[in-house]
């Protein structure tokens, strides 16, 4: 299913939009050497409750891995996507960390993604975390009306080769609104031409996921972490927006 907003859920979804923000901050800025990831989990469902909302990832189902079971997506190193938390790991120094949540509120779901830091990180996990993060604004720059979907991925694998960097290509983002993932898949590589026309109303979830060895992956044998197949360092943030007066409109931050 296409997903375009009424008026109601383009209000609700800034609304959701800004309480995922608000959480992200918090446990963002819990990130430091030993603090585990299952703390990290916690400390997100505890405060989009205290939101008056709710975590979209705890008890997704996905045929072959089953149903998640946290709030929090907590990816480290060579992890892309989906890592679980635990209380059993420690974030480490030199360690880079992907936060990924997802919220739902007023009938709507938002989601979002960062890669951060843990103390002293090396040089290249810098440029790894700035690039990305570069890719998602330049991504979300050509999310325009009347421009076609894969305009977003060309854009954003252009930006990660020029810089040294690879692209996943096996995972996309999504269209976003009363379920979490809607049509239209976003890949983050491609041809400009390609993919459907993005629509006024639509609210579409980019993420792009830059890896600094080989693009290959793997999946853990806990059915859910996705790895870089060579160890290689991988990145990932994420925004939603929605399209108003034909521009893009970013409601998580």
């Amino acid at each position: 299913m296409r997903n375009t907003l009424n008026h109601e859920q383009l209000v609700a979804i800034k609304k959701c939009g800004h309480i995922l923000a608000e959480v992200m901050d918090v446990v963002e800025a819990a990130v430091r050497p030993g603090t585990t990831t299952g703390d990290l989990d916690l400390l997100a469902e505890q405060e989009l409750k205290k939101r008056d909302a709710s975590p979209s990832f705890k008890g997704y189902r996905v045929p072959g891995s089953g149903v998640y079971p946290a709030s929090l997506c907590t990816s480290i190193n060579d992890e892309i996507v989906h890592g679980l938390p635990s209380k059993n790991r420690p974030l480490i120094d030199g360690d880079i960390i992907s936060l990924d949540l997802g919220a739902f509120h007023g009938g709507v779901h938002t989601d979002m993604a960062r890669t951060v830091g843990v103390g002293d990180i090396s040089q290249e996990a810098k440029k790894l975390i700035a690039i990305t993060k570069d890719c998602l604004m330049a991504g979300i720059s050509v999310a325009k009306k009347g421009t076609r979907i894969g305009k977003i991925g060309n854009t954003i694998e252009r930006l990660a080769l020029s810089e040294g960097f690879d692209v996943v290509r096996e995972l996309v983002g999504h269209g976003i609104g009363p379920e979490i993932h809607l049509e239209p898949q976003i890949p983050n590589y491609g041809q400009g031409s390609e993919g459907p026309i993005i629509e006024e109303g639509m609210a579409l979830a980019i993420e792009p996921m830059v890896i600094a060895g080989e693009p290959d992956i793997d999946l853990e044998p806990d059915g859910w972490t996705i790895v870089t197949s060579d160890g290689a360092l991988a990145a990932h943030f994420e925004h939603t927006i929605v399209i108003q007066e034909g521009l893009p409109v970013i409601v998580t931050r």
